[in-house]
């Protein structure tokens, strides 16, 4: 399946298929959405074997769909960390 999910930065072809499974095949398909929910999905989908740095990364994803102007800070997935 081709998405744009990879356009988001930190999203590489192993998140990009855990959003699929997730139903999320598009960037503007996580406007609105919860990344806390989508990392507790994504926890119980996988096993609860998910490493915290994705849930930083469901955060930088949904700023992204989110916006059309970036804060270059912002499109680095460290910045969304607790």
């Amino acid at each position: 399946m081709k998405t744009d999910l990879k356009t988001i930065p930190g999203v590489g072809p192993n998140i990009e298929q855990h959003l699929i499974q997730l139903g999320y095949t598009s960037v503007s398909s996580l406007k609105g959405e919860n990344p806390e929910e989508i990392f507790q999905k994504d926890c119980i989908l996988q096993g609860c074997s998910l490493d915290r740095c994705l849930l930083y990364v469901y955060r930088l994803a949904v700023y992204y769909a989110e916006n059309t102007i970036y804060d270059p800070e912002k499109l680095k997935w460290w910045h969304w960390k607790d």
